[in-house]
């Protein structure tokens, strides 16, 4: 018998089914710090190219380094946004990124310097927009099916306190056993700061509002590669409260406005989305661990590590009394005009919510899943192809129908939604397979749209056989150049309908072999088993050639049914 309280106790009773049965009474709280460097040529403060990839140190201003009596560069553009020393074009993908997660945006914004020492900010202090960023009150929603936890429900919408621009910090590169390599091309990049309200209750979730923002800001151009490549990172805030507790008793902490919290701890630069949730999840055990036992949470920030169980505590957390901010008296306000957030409105391009609800409607009728792989690969080239080939398509048919000629052609609204769900399979399972099993990355000029859209329309038209579709991909994919109606024609692979005479043929063979199911269908009205024929002589006439509704509308003459 366990007796309560010891550990062997404890440990029967925590899981049952694989569920942690302390998280019934715990509730999670998390806010996320997402840090994103921004699409641009040039850094924030500097003329110096704004790349993290090239050779260490080759792109670094003077500013960069803090170097004795060095000031920030001014923009050599002329734009309605104004401030003096401010790289002003770099603040058009940071507008995008705001705008299109809902903020408001503050068309007078201020820097401030955010003071603190480290190697990798040489200048003592990073210039950042704490009291006055020039984005707030946005927000982000998320879906199902872009992954939230079930308890979650279909949706959840989470609060953005707020976006502020901020330079990067250099590259640190550990050299065991105690040697750290600084590379300064990222020091001074541009970068938002983009601050979630803490309401986020699930470790699953937390990994899909960043998978979600990093769609959003790649969609809209804000940013041109995300956290796997580097380009994105998050910090998450977690804490841990008695369910309902603090609610009740008026206690706890408040962060951003969200009264009732428990102490919250910080784990800093998570650099995967399976890292957010993981870490997310230890930190949160750790807690409840540390409250079950009678101790306390201390305002720490703590580390993560992947593959970790356990976060590791890194340095006792700062107050903003530490940070020191103030006004940086080096530079002015910025200004934003009307004009300029006019034009980034009217220019947006479109969110990965608005492209989802386009691909599974009228015309192209892609699942769900189809039109999110869609979405998620290749920088969007994929997409661009797919829909490419789609308008080709359209094309194609359009000028068989005003041609007049029907043989083998139907009107596209004809063929219902099966021509964007055939057109989205052929992209990403066919021509995709190809690329996969090749090892080569995503190139739209390997097969040219235009010739992937007629060999699919040739396909839907029931002019050639799947098998054979798929033999002249994969010669178009390995270099040959001809097109495609050559390739057909050279190689005699037409498909000629069947006639009247051969649907006969199949189906009294059938119906002589099947006559218990035959006796079923005349004698007692049982029809839906006409479907089974249908289907067997689809499988045993050659590929193809065997249409549904003409074998239909033959069984039920030989069987003396009305059409």
């Amino acid at each position: 018998m366990f007796i309560p309280n010891t550990p062997d106790w404890s440990t029967s009773i925590r899981y049952l089914n694989g569920k942690d049965l302390r998280l019934e009474k715990w509730e999670l709280t998390v806010g996320i710090e997402i840090h994103a460097q921004l699409n641009t040529e040039r850094k924030l403060f500097s003329s110096a190219a704004a790349s993290s990839n090239d050779s260490p140190n080759t792109h670094v201003a003077l500013f960069d380094v803090a170097f004795p009596g060095t000031q920030p560069v001014r923009s050599q553009y002329k734009t309605a946004v104004l401030g003096k020393a401010f790289q002003s074009e770099t603040l058009i993908p940071a507008l995008r990124a705001a705008t299109a997660l809902q903020c408001n945006i503050q068309q007078t914004s201020r820097f401030d310097r955010k003071h603190y020492f480290y190697q990798d900010q040489p200048a003592g202090y990073q210039i950042t927009q704490y009291y006055e960023p020039f984005a707030k009150d946005g927000n982000v929603t998320l879906y199902a099916h872009d992954g939230i936890a079930p308890a979650d429900g279909e949706s959840i919408t989470i609060g953005i306190k707020q976006i502020q621009m901020e330079q990067d910090t250099a590259k640190s590169l550990l050299q065991p056993p105690q040697t750290n390599l600084l590379d300064f091309n990222r020091a001074g990049h541009p970068l938002i700061e983009i601050i979630t309200l803490p309401q986020i209750h699930h470790a699953q979730t937390a990994a899909a509002c960043v998978r979600k923002v990093q769609g959003i800001l790649q969609a809209v151009n804000a940013v041109t590669i995300g956290m796997e490549m580097g380009g994105l990172r998050a910090d998450v805030n977690v804490s841990v409260r008695l369910n309902d507790h603090a609610r009740e008793n008026g206690g706890g902490y408040e962060y951003y406005g969200v009264k009732g919290l428990g102490q919250r701890t910080e784990i800093k630069n998570l650099s995967s989305f399976r890292a957010v949730e993981d870490a997310i999840i230890a930190e949160r055990d750790r807690q409840i661990d540390v409250l079950e036992g009678g101790g306390k949470i201390e305002g720490e920030t703590r580390g993560w590590a992947l593959g970790s169980t356990e976060t590791t505590r890194l340095r006792g957390k700062e107050g903003e009394v530490d940070y020191r901010y103030m006004p940086d008296p080096d530079l002015r306000p910025v200004v934003i005009g009307k004009d300029v957030l006019d034009h980034i409105l009217h220019t947006l391009p479109a969110v990965p919510d608005q492209m989802l609800q386009t691909l599974t409607t009228e015309p192209y009728f892609l699942t769900t899943k189809d039109a999110k792989t869609l979405l998620s690969l290749d920088d969007g080239s994929r997409l661009d192809y797919y829909l490419d080939a789609f308008d080709n398509l359209e094309r194609i048919i359009g000028n068989s129908d005003r041609q007049g000629n029907q043989t083998g052609y139907h009107k596209l609204e004809s063929l219902g939604t099966s021509v964007g769900k055939t057109v989205g399979n052929w992209v990403l399972h066919e021509l995709g397979g190809l690329f996969a099993t090749a090892g080569k990355t995503w190139n739209e000029k390997t097969v040219p749209a235009s010739q992937f859209a007629l060999l699919v329309s040739h396909l839907l038209q029931m002019r050639i056989t799947g098998r054979t579709a798929k033999q002249i991909l994969a010669m178009k994919f390995a270099g040959d150049e001809r097109d495609i109606n050559d390739i057909i024609e050279g190689g005699g692979l037409w498909l000629e309908p069947m006639d009247k005479d051969e649907y006969v043929i199949l189906a009294q063979d059938l119906l002589e072999h099947n006559d218990q199911m035959v006796k079923e269908i005349k004698e007692k009205g049982r029809i839906g088993k006409l479907q089974w024929f249908v289907g067997q002589m689809m499988r045993q006439g050659e590929e193809g050639r065997v249409e549904a509704k003409k074998a239909e509308a033959v069984l039920k003459e030989l069987l003396g049914l009305r059409k």
